[in-house]
């Protein structure tokens, strides 16, 4: 009797369990089902944005969200989507050329801007996701297009990209650093017959994940450089960074020096001999070609004088491997090169010249030779650019003495503007590093803006928010009563305002309801506020030199916060996202939930 008993038990359990199951299963049906419904609505709503970056934006993001459900809506709204970000780039490329033009009749050459958001980018990205045929069709268009003034010329020697190449390999690269690797590379295809500081980088990248894929693609590039008539000096030094000095790229331009360092390590790539050798053979190729005849101009992009500075700081890699007979030429043209160019560049050795091939001097020396050329100034406006250089020096290593370097920069209005850009770079440098005390300091001490002070606060409070979640929760406190310090119609309010709602997800998960409630009402008097794109961004302009450092915030964005809300409670989420008044932040919201419920981003 027992035994009949306990079966009838288990069998009891297991229908039991089954009916949960399928009651849990139909719910999650349900809530799908409802967030499609929520998606195409707002895809309707979207067709009639006024705004064409908002309107390109949210249809390819709904786009991307319905692909798994429904493809054929999504590529209908990707052409939209394509459609408004061509009107919304141009609009943007005209606003950025009249601020560089204001800039450089105010400082009289030199400029310092935020490059606006590439929106065909952020739509081909979406769509290479699932389609290449679309992608490529979109590629298409931009061949056909007018090209862009600033993006698009190509140069002389051939180190420059179209728009439609750029756009290409932007995209591939976007797809790289995701993982596609196989559709990466055939997104990138065509881009990789040009050498430039994109193609190569994406070479580097691709060679962490496919060593082979890349060192066959960089193989095929030095063959075909090699017999291109418009490379020069600068495409083999950018060839070279592919082995010798990766992600650290030099060209020259006449005396003058261009560069960019995408890490902070330079590690020599571990490859065959064979393409090392391919390399050299290649390079001496293109340098050892014919000067020009006598009194008529180099038309290379480097002329005479960039291209002794290459030799000169490429040699030493020849010397170490390189076959004897190649070494020995290159030598000799150095030497021929010697008599023609400028006795500046005869003489040059800075640190660019040998940056990744000889150790960097130590930062002790760099800083006391500056010390010394401003004990040489004889103005005050020599000592004031010397001391704002010795600022930016021991800013990059956290050193609070940037900040007494920059006190005593005499001009006034100078040491205003680089204290304002000195000490919030110092305090992200610490939240990076995670180092507190120092942070705090510069939100009490230093000359940082309100927005800079809230999420200095919050972010200390994350870091700390384990070991002391009481000094966590007062430090919230504070970042909350600096938000609101700021202007009721400023962005700015709205974003401070959602750092403290995400510092409350990881402190006291119940206050995050209050707090995003909070941030949905200043975002209704808030002017401009978008619900993405948050960023701080510092510039500093002066006589000769500019800066601008922009560092994306997502505590300021909607969309972690929705997502995190509709997976705790999708009515009272959706409900929220309703309360905002402007179209922009209402669907950055709206599609964030959806993809929460939906999983699109359990698919990446």
């Amino acid at each position: 009797m027992a035994k009949y008993v306990k079966q009838f038990l288990l069998v009891l359990l297991f229908a039991i369990l089954t009916q949960a199951q399928t009651s849990d299963s139909k719910e999650v049906k349900e809530r799908r089902a409802r967030a499609r419904s929520l998606l195409v609505s707002l895809a309707t709503d979207a067709r009639s944005f006024h705004d064409q970056t908002l309107r390109a934006r949210s249809l390819a993001r709904i786009a991307d969200a319905l692909w798994q459900v429904d493809a054929e809506q999504g590529r209908l709204l990707f052409r939209k989507a394509w459609d408004a970000a061509e009107v919304a780039d141009q609009e943007s490329d005209r606003k950025l050329q009249e601020e560089i033009s204001q800039q450089k009749n105010k400082t009289g050459g030199g400029f310092a801007v935020s490059l606006p958001p590439n929106l065909r980018r952020e739509v081909l990205k979406l769509a290479a996701r699932h389609d290449r045929q679309l992608s490529e069709e979109f590629l298409e268009k931009l061949k056909t297009q007018k090209a862009d003034a600033i993006n698009t010329a190509t140069s002389k020697s051939g180190n420059r990209l179209s728009e439609a190449l750029s756009q290409r390999l932007g995209v591939a690269q976007e797809l790289l650093q995701s993982g596609d690797v196989d559709r990466a590379l055939q997104l990138a295809g065509p881009a990789l017959t040009v050498v430039s500081t994109a193609t190569v980088d994406f070479l580097c990248d691709l060679r962490d994940k496919n060593p082979s894929a890349a060192d066959s693609a960089y193989a095929a590039l030095l063959a075909s450089s090699a017999n291109n008539p418009q490379v020069d000096a600068n495409t083999v030094s950018l060839l070279s960074s592919y082995i010798f000095t990766p992600r650290l790229y030099v060209t020259f331009s006449g005396n003058g020096v261009n560069t960019s360092q995408m890490s902070s390590t330079i590690k020599p790539a571990a490859v065959a001999p064979e393409l090392r050798l391919a390399f050299f053979q290649s390079a001496a190729a293109i340098l050892l070609r014919p000067l020009p005849a006598p009194g008529q101009p180099d038309q290379s992009s480097s002329g005479l004088d960039g291209k002794y500075l290459v030799i000169k700081r490429l040699l030493p890699f020849f010397e170490q491997s390189a076959p004897g007979d190649i070494v020995e030429s290159l030598r000799g043209h150095l030497n021929a090169l010697n008599a023609l160019v400028s006795d500046n560049t005869r003489k040059r050795e800075d640190d660019w010249i040998t940056k990744g091939v000889k150790p960097d001097r130590p930062a002790a020396d760099r800083e006391q030779a500056l010390l010394d050329q401003i004990d040489r100034a004889k103005t005050s406006e020599e000592r004031d650019r010397l001391y704002i250089q010795l600022a930016y020096m021991t800013m990059a290593k956290g050193d609070l003495r940037a900040r007494d370097f920059v006190s005593k920069v005499e001009d006034t209005e100078l040491r205003k503007q680089a204290q304002a850009y000195i000490d919030p770079s110092l305090a992200a440098h610490f939240v990076e590093k995670k180092q507190v005390d120092p942070a705090l300091k510069l939100v009490h001490d230093g000359d940082l803006t309100h927005i800079h002070k809230a999420w200095v606060l919050t972010q200390c409070a994350k870091v700390i928010a384990k070991s002391d979640r009481d000094q966590a929760l007062q430090l919230v406190t504070e970042a909350s009563e600096e938000a609101r310090r700021i202007e009721e119609l400023d962005p700015a309010l709205p974003r401070a305002l959602l750092a403290v709602a995400n510092a409350f997800r990881q402190i006291d998960a119940e206050r995050v309801w209050d707090a995003t409630f909070d941030a949905v009402k200043a975002a209704n008097s808030a002017e401009g506020f978008t619900g993405e794109d948050g960023e701080l961004v510092l510039k500093f302009q002066s006589k000769g030199q500019s800066s601008v450092n922009t560092n994306t915030v997502d505590d300021f964005d909607l969309e972690g916060i929705f997502k995190d809300l509709a997976n705790r409670d999708y009515d009272r989420a959706v409900e929220l996202a309703r309360g905002f008044q402007g179209e922009g932040p209402r669907a950055v919201a709206t599609i964030a939930i959806a993809r929460a419920i939906l999983g699109t981003d359990k698919r990446r």
